[in-house]
């Protein structure tokens, strides 16, 4: 039995061979092009899924532990605004602004702006830019 049957197995998942077939298809040409063994791919594959998704789940727990002054923030510095802008558009100071920003990265543990943008690169802060939450 091959390591993603077993795996499938010890999950107690259905076997579809459809699925299989095509995924076992897609893991076998990943090897091949990177010249590595298919058990390796999945392994591989399969540690870089649980840390995103340890990450992610990681990055929602700090998200839950802002204020809403504090997500307002976040979210209007992922959408690259300045601290001038924010304040403006927040009608708050800018130090008062710089010291979200510092609680921010402070409760994500993250040296800079730059690295909570990168951390939240996928989130969709799309609503902050057209209302005020």
């Amino acid at each position: 039995m091959e390591l993603w049957q077993q795996f499938l197995a010890r999950l107690g998942v259905e076997r579809r061979a459809a699925l299989d077939n095509t995924l076992l298809r897609s893991v076998n040409d990943l090897a091949a092009r990177e010249r590595r063994p298919p058990e390796e791919v999945i392994v591989s594959l399969l540690n870089q899924a649980l840390q995103e998704r340890q990450s992610a789940e990681q990055n929602w727990q700090r998200w839950q532990s802002l204020t809403p002054r504090e997500q307002q923030v976040a979210a209007l510095i992922c959408l690259n605004y300045t601290g001038r802008q924010i304040a403006g558009r927040l009608v708050l100071s800018p130090e008062t602004i710089k010291t979200h920003g510092r609680n921010i990265l402070r409760k994500f543990n993250l040296p800079a702006r730059q690295e909570l943008r990168r951390s939240l690169a996928g989130w969709d802060f799309s609503a902050w830019q057209d209302n005020d939450h």
